[in-house]
């Protein structure tokens, strides 16, 4: 290869720009090239002496290149440095351009962000604060009115037959409060609150359940039974709705069960009566009457019931299209077992029974009726049911 004044040179340029020259290849060509693969030892100064001498020239030649080439080389490494000062110097103005900015950014923008944040966080606690206090305050305004109220409801004297009416009214307080306290999870962890619902709400609770649901089963309205005025009629009525409200706002499933509890009663005790009156003819007139009056009773309380609102559910909940021919269709179910074990022991139990069928069959059919009385719809069927029930086993 030639240099830039095309001097001749003996070093072969080309192989050491070839890209795939190997120094340890090269080196290796030169010592054999030197020596033999024979001798013992191996003679590197000739090798190395021809490397260093490539060298030299390879210097040399360089020198000489630059020599007769410094102010052109100058010339440029110095436009190069003055063109990348001129670089550095606006690359500079930017950067400190982009600081000033960030800066300014950081001071108007992160720590007023910062602020705010710290003033949203601080709102947000007082927001809750205040919500909480709120909630407590109308919780305590609802303690005072159920307070009143409980102690309407709990007044003796002259005002007593009147105080039922608070009950309503009471329930829903304590509804009330209730879904406060649902909503707002710690106000049960402020310990005036959580003495209030230990001192107040929930004996109140008890005691509006208690009260509803005694009445409900102490309810009754025939007149077969009792004598009563229409004043009284209207208090009982009253009182029974009253109760009725009461539960189904503190539970609808208390409404239910006090409700199914009153029939199954009604039940229980006609079927007993019945059952025993079967065995001794002589109280069956009586007894026919009092299961009449169990079944007026039952009738009042559905009159009751529809109008508020609360009869369906418990018509659905029994399966049945009313109430009276829930009771006289189970009462037939339940009194057909009896009959059939007071005809199998025989003696003269039966034998009456059997022997006054007629008056039996009558006397059936004729309180079915009464206790029906009032109703619209024909009520033979039921009549025959609970007829079938009795004389259809004194007949087998």
């Amino acid at each position: 290869m030639a240099d830039a004044d095309n001097e001749p040179s003996y070093i072969d340029y080309e192989t050491f720009l070839d890209p795939s020259f190997s120094p340890a290849s090269f080196a290796n060509s030169l010592v054999l090239a030197t020596n033999n693969p024979s001798d013992t030892p191996v003679d590197l100064s000739t090798p190395l002496s021809r490397v260093l001498f490539d060298i030299q020239e390879i210097d040399t030649h360089i020198h000489t290149l630059t020599t007769k080439n410094a102010i052109p080389l100058l010339t440029h490494t110095k436009e190069q440095t003055e063109a990348g000062e001129l670089i550095v110097k606006d690359v500079k103005a930017q950067v400190a351009s982009l600081t000033d900015g960030y800066q300014r950014l950081e001071k108007e923008v992160i720590d007023r962000y910062e602020a705010a944040n710290e003033v949203r966080q601080t709102v947000e606690r007082l927001w809750e604060t205040v919500r909480i206090g709120r909630s407590v305050s109308r919780c305590l305004l609802l303690c005072r009115q159920l307070e009143a109220q409980m102690s309407e409801i709990n007044s003796s004297g002259s005002k007593q037959k009147e105080a039922h009416s608070a009950m309503p009214a009471a329930a829903h307080t304590i509804h009330t409060i209730r879904q406060l306290f649902d909503a707002e999870t710690p106000l049960l962890s402020i310990t005036l609150l959580a003495s209030l619902q230990t001192t107040l709400i929930t004996p109140s609770d008890t005691t509006l359940r208690a009260r509803a649901q005694a009445t409900i089963r102490e309810f009754s309205m025939s007149s077969l039974a009792t004598t009563s005025t229409y004043a009284q009629s209207e208090d009982t009525k009253a009182r029974t709705v009253s109760a009725c409200l009461t539960l189904q706002t503190l539970s609808p499933q208390l409404l239910l069960a006090a409700l199914q509890s009153y029939l199954r009663n009604q039940l229980t005790s006609s079927l007993a009566s019945l059952a025993r009156a079967l065995g001794n003819l002589n109280t069956l007139d009586r007894t026919l009457v009092e299961v009449s009056a169990r079944c007026q009773n039952i009738v009042a309380l559905e009159a009751l019931l529809a109008p508020i609102s609360l009869l369906v559910a418990l018509l659905s909940a029994l399966d049945t299209p009313s109430l009276p021919s829930y009771f006289w269709r189970s009462l037939a179910e339940g009194l057909a077992p009896r009959v059939q074990e007071l005809v199998s022991r025989g003696g003269a139990q039966a034998r009456a029974l059997r022997a006054q069928r007629e008056r039996v069959r009558e006397g059936v059919r004729g309180c079915v009726l009464r206790g029906s009385q009032g109703l619209k719809g024909e009520w033979e069927r039921e009549a025959a049911v609970m007829v079938g029930s009795v004389v259809g086993v004194l007949g087998r």
